[in-house]
């Protein structure tokens, strides 16, 4: 953007160079479900235009070609009549919306895949899978197809796939980013808000796209927004306290995620950070509240639409339904309501008391995971039950079968904590 703002390079020329590259992306990755080039560069053309006869950009994202998940509404393409209010704000800011990328059947996976646009890839390596189920975006945003994506979590759809592509992901709270048009309408619920989010190549990038949005005051459009604008704060290290979670309880990390933890923590002590190390709270509960909320209704209303057209349900589609299949009463479900409340205030206080200002852990125990095959989410749908903000972002470090030596001795927990063990195959993942 600083180098079209100069002049350097028109609009026009980005969003070309842009297409080219997701082009090539879309042969290898299938991370596209509808390309919008004429749109893309007549709108380019428009800003190049403004800025020739002002010599002023169109805002703070001029000519910044985005992606976006394809639930996200687009005025005139398939299943959509209006523009979504993000993609609104977006273009107010100057931004080029130029491809709309894949997601999972029901949108509820951690994989990317459907019975009409198929599978993604990751780019690192094509065996493993991008994630989900914003898994097109991450792959986008990993390929360098797209500057900055748009994608949506509910349990962790934004930061598995950043964290299985190597990129930044941010899930928003209920506060920021959310309300109709907005926030993702998944399952029509509130008791565990879906929210969108960027995925970026960068944190000053995420900076940029949060801070472009809420300089709009769009809680004046959508009542349902907190009135709080975007602040950067600056803190010195010694001022910062980080409690670390390392292990759930629950599901163990594979050794590469530990020992990127155990790196993460000596360069904060070294930096002069506080660091603490953070016992599982009430993880079970989290577990059981977060899978109750999410498909309150059994998961009925996912299974009506399935049913109506016919369509045949994906691998992860029929584990889905089968493990969430008993419906809740609105009277259990006004409990559970009140439970997750009390369970963030006790997180609140405990934070409080420990004077902790943030938690490090796992976005998943696995560095990645092979295609079709990811189903753990406690790692990330914890924060979404505790509608806490919560960012990925790459380690820098790769698995390395000789540092990561698997414990011969380990014993398994459950069955869960059994079948994540046996993922661990260093020779086959290679990124983390």
């Amino acid at each position: 953007m600083k180098k079209v703002a100069a002049g350097t390079w028109t609009a026009e020329e980005v969003t070309i160079a842009f297409l080219k590259r997701a082009t090539i992306g879309q042969q290898l990755l299938n991370f596209a479900t509808e390309f919008m080039a004429e749109s893309a560069i007549n709108r380019a053309k428009e800003l190049d235009a403004a800025f020739r006869n002002t010599g002023e950009i169109s805002g703070p994202l001029h000519g910044v070609p985005i992606s976006v998940k394809e639930l996200i509404a687009f005025k005139g393409r398939v299943c959509n009549a209006d523009d979504a209010f993000i993609v609104q704000l977006l273009q107010n800011a100057g931004a080029v919306m130029y491809v709309r990328t894949n997601q999972p059947q029901t949108l509820m996976h951690i994989d990317t895949s459907n019975n009409i646009t198929g599978i993604t890839l990751n780019p690192n390596n094509l065996n493993l899978t991008p994630g989900g189920s914003s898994g097109g975006e991450g792959a986008a945003l990993a390929f360098k197809c797209s500057a900055l994506g748009v994608g949506t979590d509910v349990a962790g759809s934004i930061r598995v796939p950043a964290a299985f592509n190597g990129v930044y992901g941010l899930r928003t709270t209920g506060g920021r980013l959310s309300g109709y048009g907005i926030r993702a309408a998944v399952l029509g619920q509130e008791s565990v808000r879906g929210v969108l989010g960027p995925l970026a190549q960068s944190r000053d990038d995420i900076d940029l796209f949060m801070k472009s949005l809420l300089d709009q005051t769009p809680w004046e459009v959508d009542c349902s927004l907190a009135p709080v604008p975007w602040r950067s704060v600056k803190a010195t290290a010694s001022a910062i306290t980080v409690a670390i979670l390392a292990d759930d309880g629950i599901v163990a990390p594979h050794p590469p995620i530990t020992r990127a933890l155990g790196v993460a923590k000596q360069m904060l002590v070294a930096a002069g950070v506080k660091v603490v190390d953070w016992k599982p709270f009430e993880m079970e509960k989290v577990e059981q509240m977060t899978g109750k909320l999410l498909f309150a209704d059994g998961a009925k209303s996912t299974r009506d639409v399935l049913d109506e057209s016919n369509e045949p349900l994906r691998p992860l589609t029929e584990l889905l339904l089968n493990q969430f299949s008993n419906p809740i009463s609105v009277y259990e479900n006004w409990g559970l309501n009140y439970e997750r409340e009390v369970l963030k205030g006790t997180y609140h206080h405990i934070m409080q008391q420990a004077g902790i200002d943030v938690f490090l852990g796992p976005t998943y125990p696995v560095a990645s995971d092979l295609n079709g095959t990811p189903t753990y989410v406690n790692y990330t749908a914890m924060w979404n039950l505790l509608d806490m903000p919560a960012v990925v972002f790459p380690s820098g470090l790769k698995v390395d079968g000789k540092l990561d030596l698997a414990d011969p001795m380990y014993k398994a927990r459950n069955d869960r904590d059994a079948e994540m063990h046996a993922k661990y195959l260093p020779k086959a993942i290679r990124t983390c």
